[in-house]
């Protein structure tokens, strides 16, 4: 008896391989389309941040599940997945921890000046007359946009070092103990530190406009760790240059990777290559869900991680 196929469509995620091939012959979108196996490939394996490729995913005859190894899954029409008969899995409640985590980390990075007095010391710029003063957390007000799992974790972190915490979202949740302030305008003219921690998609693309990113000001922070287009990142840029903006700190971008000579120039700014929710932990939570999916759906039994609509 064959074994089940899987198709793993983006480069990054080549090490699943090595956990995948001792129950399913693995193919590897890179490597070529998988044109003789098209018909034997049950699940389609991707990352949630990337465009599902339609055509291909038509062209797979044999094609039942589309399991996405990430939390996110922006990059996936799943009502088109499931007009055409398609499950969809993903790894929910996996990382948000570690984003909120890095979230936090990003804010000190940014208002300790942590990242600059790393270069000055081993620039050899450290004498007994230099000093860096920075900016105390304390009463800082730090405005959350979107209070979902890492902006419920963010918050409490927040609150620990002195911070204070209100939020914006779309539905109001009551059940919730920070204020929810009437609109994301509002939020950013309210805040010290402005986190965009919110679900993206195609209808909150550019949120954080120009407007946004003034009224957060000249002394402001902004943090973004869920998705790059969710900024309107030349908006946000010119700002930062002309000190309308006072920092940003960026663990995502409009395009990934992002080019470094974007930023060439760019001051008051912490960058890192969207690794917010990639701790070892995270990715074994990750792996531990996919697989669970996938013997499920080759088994016929209830997905692990179903995504509905």
């Amino acid at each position: 008896m064959s074994r089940p196929a899987v198709l793993i469509a983006q480069s990054h995620l080549h090490p699943l391989g090595g956990f995948l091939e001792g129950s399913y012959d693995v193919y590897r979108l890179w490597e070529g389309p998988p044109s003789e196996a098209a018909s034997q490939i049950g699940a389609l394996i991707v990352d949630g941040a990337y465009p599902l490729d339609k055509g291909l995913v038509e062209s797979l005859s044999g094609l039942g599940l589309i399991a996405c190894f990430t939390a996110g899954h922006d990059g996936i029409d799943v009502e088109w997945c499931q007009a055409r008969g398609l499950a969809v899995t993903h790894a929910p409640a996996v990382n948000h921890e570690d984003v909120a985590d890095h979230a936090l980390g990003l804010i000190l990075a940014a208002r300790r000046e942590i990242p600059r007095g790393d270069r000055e010391l081993r620039a050899g710029h450290w004498t007994p007359d230099f000093r860096i003063l920075t900016q105390s957390l304390r009463n800082q007000r730090v405005g959350i946009v979107g209070m979902g799992s890492i902006g419920q974790a963010l918050a409490p972190r927040c609150e620990a070092l002195r911070m204070t915490v209100s939020w914006w979202g779309p539905r109001p949740k009551p059940e919730l103990q920070w204020p929810r302030v009437d609109s994301l305008l509002d939020l950013a003219k309210d805040s010290d530190i402005l986190v965009v921690a919110c679900k993206a998609d195609d209808s909150n693309r550019g949120l954080i406009s120009q407007a946004v990113i003034e009224a957060l000001g000249p002394q402001g922070l902004l943090v973004n760790v869920a998705r790059g287009q969710l900024i309107d990142e030349a908006a946000m840029i010119a700002a930062l240059q002309s000190g309308r903006l006072g920092q940003a700190a960026l663990d995502v971008f409009e395009v990934e990777p992002t080019d470094p000579e974007r930023w060439a120039g760019v001051p008051n700014t912490v960058l890192t290559p969207h690794t917010a929710g990639a701790t070892r932990e995270a990715v074994q939570g990750m792996l531990a869900l996919l697989l669970g999916n996938l013997t499920a759906h080759f088994s016929g039994e209830p997905l692990k991680t179903p995504l509905t609509v």
